[in-house]
């Protein structure tokens, strides 16, 4: 499975490569391309780091009911530094683009 899509991501490299030969008639706007794929990986990490903590915490009270008050805290908070990241690179985006 990861050979095929190693492949398929390797065919559509070699495939794009006359598209971005067609001149100097119009300039591509590199900082805009790559601060779409920064905020897209920024936002994907977040996610993942979401789901991650979320499912941490309901393991944690579920073993512990005592100590949900303490882990709802830590939860809240983690989660805000983590959505934070995607904030920061979306701030940075708008700068570098605008």
């Amino acid at each position: 499975m990861k050979t095929k899509t190693v492949l398929l991501l390797l065919a559509l490299f070699m495939l794009a490569s006359p598209m971005m030969a067609q001149g100097t008639s119009g300039a591509t706007n590199w900082v805009a391309i790559t601060s779409g794929f920064s905020m897209a990986i920024a936002s994907a990490v977040c996610g993942l780091a979401q789901a991650k903590a979320v499912a941490a915490s309901a393991e944690g009270m579920a073993r512990n009911p005592g100590a949900a008050a303490s882990i709802r805290f830590a939860l809240i908070l983690g989660l805000a530094l983590i959505e934070s990241l995607a904030l920061y690179t979306l701030v940075i985006v708008f700068i570098k683009v605008v």
